[in-house]
């Protein structure tokens, strides 16, 4: 089922929540609603729920102008970060809980409902855990029950609100890896919110990158990854190493430093900032022809297959963080407080009124 909302505007008192948002979601594709806490992502999804009201705007599910509609009319599965399961209930009734309260005229038979609830708990892979109650169970597997639950009533579309939130970092790594496995076997339109990046691109076909309530960017995870749309994107998308500095006619000057910048051409001496990430730097030792910003190492971590390295620059104190290989690192023998020669093999130049 696709969805679309159209000029949703949302305000708390003085806080603008979303301003005039605008978006499709394909039907059957997983999308992230990715950005920073307050900037509107949780706000849209409960919108889309019917959990709350816009002060303007619609929502469309199916083409189908669904703003005026309740929630129980709208068939949503909606997954919290806290599981708000029912304590008192067994992992069974738990899932069946959804398929009881429908009305009579709608309701299964007791022999449907135990198919169903039996369907689920082994497509969530925890069939032998159907007699159990939420807190005998870890909370990976209160995370699998809510989720089995929402789809119990087979909604047209699952939203997920921070689903994995509460998780430790290995729990939450192998529950993403099952969240997509278990979507590209359902192809339930569907949307989670996250304010983790490495989860929105490990897991999303399309990632809505929001910010003070309005979408920054939207794309799949690569495009939004390699080709921000804005300084926000790439500071918010992984590590990133800034270099100010001047823009004239395509080069960007830092401290004296010439770097390229061919997308600007005709800049004529604008004020610029110009991003790297930290394994889009080379490195190599000084020496007094080498051409590059001169930097000294302060750490590194060399761990793994990659190493990290710590660089303060010598014109003016800025640290740059750069990643190599743990080869190329061993190969160069390293030392902490000898001076290096930093060159952007790939740089994104942002000038004027973007910065």
């Amino acid at each position: 089922m696709g969805i679309e909302v159209r000029n949703i505007n949302k305000r708390f008192g003085n806080f603008v929540a979303l301003n005039d948002v605008s978006l499709n979601f394909p039907p059957g594709e997983l999308t992230a609603l990715l950005g920073p806490s307050g900037c509107g992502k949780t706000t849209l999804l409960r919108i889309i729920a019917g959990l709350e009201q816009p002060d303007s705007g619609q929502v469309f599910l199916d083409g189908e102008d669904a703003s005026s509609h309740h929630v129980r009319e709208r068939q949503v599965g909606f997954v919290f970060q806290h599981y708000a399961l029912f304590k008192h209930m067994t992992v069974f009734e738990n899932i069946a809980f959804g398929l009881r309260v429908k009305p009579r005229k709608l309701r299964p038979s007791e022999t449907q409902i135990r198919q169903k609830v039996m369907q689920l708990l082994e497509l969530v892979q925890l069939d032998w855990l159907a007699d159990r109650y939420p807190p005998q169970l870890s909370g990976g597997q209160r995370q699998r029950i809510a989720l089995a639950r929402a789809l119990a009533v087979e909604p047209r579309v699952l939203l997920l609100d921070e689903p994995f939130g509460a998780l430790d970092a290995k729990v939450r790594k192998e529950l993403r890896r099952w969240l997509r496995r278990l979507h590209d076997e359902l192809h339930v339109t569907s949307i989670f919110v996250t304010h983790d990046q490495e989860e929105a691109l490990e897991v999303a076909d399309q990632i809505v990158l929001m910010n003070k309530g309005q979408v920054e960017q939207i794309g799949a995870p690569d495009a939004v990854y390699n080709h921000p749309a804005s300084p926000f994107v790439y500071g918010f998308l992984g590590n990133v190493n800034l270099f100010h500095g001047r823009v004239h006619q395509g080069v960007l000057d830092s401290g004296g430093v010439a770097l390229d910048a061919p997308d600007h051409a005709h800049a004529e001496d604008a004020k610029g900032i110009g991003f790297v990430r930290p394994h889009e730097l080379e490195i190599e030792r000084y020496t007094t022809d080498a051409e590059g910003i001169v930097a000294v190492l302060r750490r590194a971590h060399a761990i793994g297959p990659l190493a990290q390295l710590e660089l303060e620059r010598a014109d003016n104190k800025e640290m740059i963080e750069a990643v190599i290989s743990t080869e190329r690192y061993a190969q160069l023998a390293l030392k902490e407080g000898e001076a290096l020669v930093v060159r952007p093999k790939r740089l994104r130049v942002f000038v004027d009124e973007a910065v």
